[in-house]
């Protein structure tokens, strides 16, 4: 996996409860880019290969509402299960791809343009699955002005794949009370004198919604860190407090990691989701304070 490290300006936090003037703005700014995105939209299949199906969002929108480390790292994996194409004498091949985006491109993919873009393969000729990568790595890397990681494999018939919890301990059983279901920050905290521990957490209750088509995004989140004891029921509360919140999956995870990095001053953190697949893709952001190389993951939704 490609991962890039960059240094990012920080930003002031947002004050709880009201929207400051500026991040309205950006929203908007967000709002009228997304008016010409193909998603939300009728949109005809594509009927042949078209690298302009591809819609770029950028990142930098979001991220001025963060209050972001000077250094982070990560990487957005996307799994495509949809994938096709014809080999020069017109028989099928079908193929698994995994796509791996480093966090530091200014542009993302928005996910129904990726999918109509992936689907206009399905009619072309290509001599072998490296050829299709080529296309496609040239393609992306134009969209995304980052270089990134692509690994098409045909299927065989013989393909077995492992569907596994995240590792780390599930705070999901944790007998709390739910009183806010947007974004609730104040509610992290760690344990009164806390002594210092490295633990890896995980909850299945991650639930946003797509900021286009209001369609809920659901997903499993794994956070593990190293510093002050963080409170596992008051971090259950601020994950499903983004229950009714509206952002890509991508910006999902970076809010989580500005979010807690800020309330619990961690010494180390790495924040992970594994969203449920949509449309034969599943994203899989990961945002972390210090280089990494997460392990493998596919829950049982994906």
């Amino acid at each position: 996996m490609k991962k890039q490290a960059a240094e990012v300006q920080s930003a002031q936090p947002l004050c709880h409860g009201i929207l400051p003037a500026p991040y309205l703005f950006l929203l908007i700014m967000q709002d009228n880019m997304l008016q010409h995105a193909p998603l939300g939209q009728d949109v005809a299949f594509p009927q042949a290969y078209d690298p302009l199906l591809l819609f770029p969002i950028s990142r930098s929108t979001n991220r001025q509402t963060l209050p972001i480390p000077a250094k982070w790292y990560g990487a957005d994996i996307w799994n495509a299960y949809e994938l096709s194409w014809l080999t020069p004498r017109g028989k099928p091949v079908v193929a698994v791809g995994q796509f791996t985006f480093p966090y530091s491109s200014p542009s993302l993919v928005e996910s129904k343009s990726f999918k109509l873009y992936l689907n206009s393969f399905s009619e072309e000729r290509y001599v072998d699955a490296a050829a299709v990568s080529a296309v496609m790595r040239h393609d992306l890397e134009k969209v995304t002005e980052q270089q990134i990681a692509i690994n098409i494999v045909p299927l065989s018939g013989n393909e077995r794949q492992l569907c596994q919890p995240l590792e780390g301990i599930n705070i999901d059983a944790a007998d709390i009370e739910i009183k806010h279901y947007s974004p609730a920050p104040e509610r992290l905290a760690c344990l009164s004198d806390a002594s210092v521990v490295t633990e890896t957490l995980v909850s299945d209750l991650l639930k946003s919604n797509c900021p286009v088509t209001g369609q809920p995004d659901w997903a499993s989140v794994q956070i593990r860190y190293t510093g002050p004891q963080i409170n596992r029921e008051a971090l259950l509360e601020y994950i499903v407090s983004l229950r009714r919140h509206t952002e890509f999956h991508e910006h999902c995870v970076e809010k989580m990691f500005c979010d807690i990095w800020a309330a619990c001053a961690p010494q180390a953190l790495f924040v992970r989701a594994c969203y449920t697949r949509r449309g034969g893709l599943d994203i899989n952001p990961w945002r972390s304070s210090e280089p990494a190389q997460p392990q493998p993951a596919r829950t049982i939704r994906q």
